[in-house]
């Protein structure tokens, strides 16, 4: 761009604030200015009060990520009508579901009030198994961009990401999208931010980020309202590792927030948690494509790439520093906590390196994921995996086929148990715990002296006529009501305190199918609570089957009990001898179910004679079947298991 045309940009702009309209004209010009500013400007050289970090949070499906297309446009980041939407989800799974996975970073220029001012974007996941992302995206932060829909209003994510930017001290920007909807009711959702929140209406900005209508006021804002970070430019390096990647050509690349000093290519920098030295070789700049760059300052967000061969050595939360330079570690985040764990195995042992490979790649990308060695006598040896949710763990194993051509094999998911051990006469204290996430492992019953299972406060917001279902389904799941609220005068919020394996297979299926889709849940972990836990166990012939054993409560094991040995019978292929499939609980029998054997006719050959002839023949298959029964033991096909354990 010229600087005749530059010049006359920016007249317009000025112009345009002092009149009460803005033509297209001076949109494009606008739009014009600030790709010209962002190809041109030095990022190292703005002034720290002209740095703005924020993210934008909400529930799902609430226009975070086309509100971000539309900022990326309006800054020139990217042109319009490029034929994609969506820019900053990059993943082929988020594109298929259309949810956001992965934070994404983006760096944004934009010229205000004659000024050029650097916004750091993250666009954050909406829902609740991607919550450590959304906490990870606000260490890095200032302020974020809490987005409403216009026609749904407050859900159950919007109050849990509310609060969670509440808790540490973000300034809060409310936004209303979607009022281009034929239903949309800006006025009730504004009057619900003010109920449950306590937003004044005034500070409601009110956008289409579909149409890109009032977006600029929303940048505006973001720019008066959140302020610059606190840092220090002269300070020695201290950078925190808040995301990271692999690449297959560059290793593990670090996005990184410098909270003080700089860093430049070629430095020689550590790691407080590893203490390894690394020589700088690649900084960039999201926009969002990698701009490179020779110098990243406090207050920027940015890419280091510094030769990290294994995925262990980037720590999500670990401080960079200047090797000449220690300083004390930044205060990081706390570890997300894995509630729910499946068995992941290979599906031939052949491909077992490579599953353990893309796994380790994987978890370096998704840092919530953790991992411990496990083996099955039936599936052979596999890995014990923990998420922070079931689309948690749909997400990651359909990324592990999509990403890296890997097969995994999935167990049935459970959660953590905490079981209280009786004193022996080796350790007369009472009182010590272990926690169990495989029933394989679940301690004979003569040796527990209490158990506990995981609770979790669970928040619904349903639309009033539904109410009387949802209490019964929680009631079923052996909820406790803890509080109800009413947003306005058609929908209530709940809360109720339920065990997580109650919820973590279809809970939230059967609160969308009796709601008709219109109540939303989210929940979060409060801890252990005492509980009658028992072991069900599965036999064949009296013989158990570890790999199909759970660990449920005893008002659940008649009916589990029931149910898995009514599916074991359409599973399990029929033999030559007959397989009871029993039920059993510390030695009771809750269900059974028969296979009946093969039937071979032996007196097929008979033609006549005397009847003792047929009964000895009919003999002599009964006491060769009951020997082989006595002898044998039952074979179940690797498919059966996988059949099993998958549902």
């Amino acid at each position: 761009m010229s600087n005749l045309i530059k010049n006359l940009a920016f007249t317009c702009i000025k112009f345009s604030r002092t009149n009460t309209t803005t033509s297209k004209t001076n949109f494009l010009l606008k739009r014009a200015y600030n790709s010209d500013l962002s190809g041109t400007a030095d990022f190292t050289q703005i002034p720290i009060e002209r740095i703005r970090n924020f993210s934008i949070i909400a529930h799902v499906d609430h226009g975070k990520s086309t509100l971000a297309d539309r900022l990326l446009e309006f800054t020139g980041a990217i042109t319009e009508n490029t034929g994609q939407s969506q820019i900053l989800d990059k993943l082929q799974v988020e594109k298929e579901r259309g949810i956001t996975v992965k934070a994404q970073s983006v760096s944004l220029l934009y010229n205000y009030r004659g000024e050029d001012f650097l916004l750091n974007l993250i666009d954050t996941p909406g829902h609740v198994d991607f919550s450590s992302e959304v906490s990870r995206s606000l260490s890095a932060c200032q302020g974020v961009v809490l987005l409403v829909d216009a026609n749904d209003g407050v859900q159950a994510q919007t109050v849990a990401n509310f609060y969670l930017a509440f808790g540490k001290d973000l300034v809060i920007v409310p936004v209303i999208n979607k009022i281009d909807l034929k239903n949309a009711d800006p006025v009730r959702v504004t009057n619900q931010l003010q109920s449950l929140f306590d937003i004044e209406p005034r500070e409601v900005l009110r956008i289409s980020a579909k149409l890109g209508t009032g977006i600029e006021p929303v940048i505006q804002a973001i720019i008066d309202r959140i302020p610059p970070p606190k840092v220090n430019r002269e300070a020695p390096l201290r950078a925190l590792i808040f995301d990271s990647w692999y690449d297959k050509y560059r290793g593990a690349l670090s996005l990184i927030y410098i909270q003080d000093g700089a860093v430049n290519v070629g430095d020689e920098i550590r790691t407080c948690y590893t203490k390894k030295t690394y020589a700088v070789r690649t900084l960039s700049l999201l926009r969002p494509q990698e701009v490179a760059a020779k110098k990243l300052v406090a207050g920027q967000i940015g890419l280091v790439g510094c030769n990290m061969r294994s995925s262990r050595e980037a720590v999500i939360g670990d401080t960079i520093y200047n090797s000449a330079n220690p300083v004390e570690p930044l205060e990081g985040f706390e570890p997300s906590r894995p509630m729910v764990f499946a068995g992941v195995y290979p599906m031939d042992q052949s491909q077992h390196t490579n599953l353990r490979s893309a796994i380790e790649k994987l978890t370096l990308n998704d840092s919530a994921v953790t991992v411990d060695i496990d083996s099955s006598p039936a599936l052979g040896q596999g890995w014990r995996l923990g998420f922070l949710g079931l689309l948690h763990l749909e997400v990651f194993s359909q990324r592990l086929q999509q990403e890296y051509g890997a097969e995994p094999l999935l167990t049935a998911p459970s959660v953590t148990y905490k079981i209280r051990l009786k004193p022996t006469k080796q350790t007369l204290k009472s009182g010590q715990e272990i926690f169990v996430n495989n029933p394989a492992l679940f301690p004979d019953p003569t040796q527990i002296e209490e158990g506990f299972e995981p609770m979790v406060n669970g928040t619904i917001i349903t639309p009033d006529k539904y109410l009387g279902p949802i209490m019964s389904l929680c009631m079923e799941r052996r909820g406790v009501q803890k509080n109800s609220t009413n947003i306005d005068n058609d929908r209530i919020m709940l809360q109720y305190e339920l065990p997580l394996c109650e919820i973590i297979i279809d809970f939230h299926d059967s609160l969308k199918t009796i709601s008709s889709g219109y109540a939303s849940f989210d929940y979060e972990d409060i801890g252990y609570q005492s509980s009658n836990l028992l072991k069900l166990g599965i036999l064949l012939n009296g013989v158990v089957v570890e790999e199909l054993s759970s660990i449920v409560h005893v008002t659940k094991a008649r009916t589990m009990g029931r149910r898995m040995v009514l599916k074991l019978k359409e599973i399990i292929p029929r033999q030559m001898i007959h397989i009871a499939v029993q039920a059993v609980s510390n030695g009771k029998i809750l269900a059974r179910e028969d296979i009946k054997a093969y039937r071979k006719d032996v007196t097929a050959k008979l033609y006549g004679g005397d009847v003792t002839r047929r009964m000895k023949l009919l003999a002599q298959q009964a006491a060769g079947k009951k020997k082989m029964r006595m002898v044998a033991n039952v074979s179940l096909p690797r498919e059966t298991f996988i059949e099993v354990l998958k549902k």
